[in-house]
């Protein structure tokens, strides 16, 4: 599970190398290393004796990523991991979780309310309104065609620019 607040997900105590490799001793026939786990989030190996607080809000995002993935999951869940950064790393945040979790035979459940950035990485989209699922289909059968009232109202709310919407390249 990858949290809003990475902050507050990680032990503010400990090296974020030790929590990573609280991950891989639950898993005992994992490949990864902490180094090979802090390079696949774009860190490099000496992160792994700093403590949370030397790292900036989307560092800590992805080393809270490279915990998930250490214990080998066979889902990734993101619980809006990617609400509290700037919109540059959101998406560059969002494709690596994609990324990884296909790298690591995982499937991924990634919560938004982004819905810009949850089109370019999702293969399937569940709209909620007030906790129920109201509308299920692939990402293109959403947008091209949304058959649910709110479905459509938050489609609609999505700022313009080329046709699509705005997603940070």
């Amino acid at each position: 599970m990858v949290f809003q607040n990475p902050y507050a997900s990680l032990n503010p105590r400990r090296r974020i190398g030790d929590q990573i490799a609280d991950g891989l001793a639950l898993d005992p026939d994992s490949d990864w290393t902490v180094d090979a786990l802090l390079a696949a989030v774009d860190l490099p190996a000496d992160s792994a004796q700093r403590f949370p607080h030397a790292f900036s809000g989307g560092q800590r995002q992805r080393i809270a990523i490279a915990r998930a993935l250490a214990v080998g999951p066979k889902v990734l869940i993101g619980d809006e991991p990617i609400s509290s950064l700037d919109a540059f790393l959101q998406a560059r945040i969002a494709r690596m979780m994609r990324t990884l979790a296909i790298d690591a035979g995982a499937s991924m459940l990634f919560i938004s309310h982004d819905l810009a950035v949850v089109r370019e990485i999702a293969d399937r989209v569940a709209v909620m309104e007030a906790g129920r699922i109201v509308e299920v289909g692939t990402t293109e059968q959403i947008w091209n065609d949304p058959q649910h009232a709110y479905t459509k109202k938050l489609l609609a709310a999505i700022p313009k620019v080329d046709g699509k919407g705005i997603i940070p390249g």
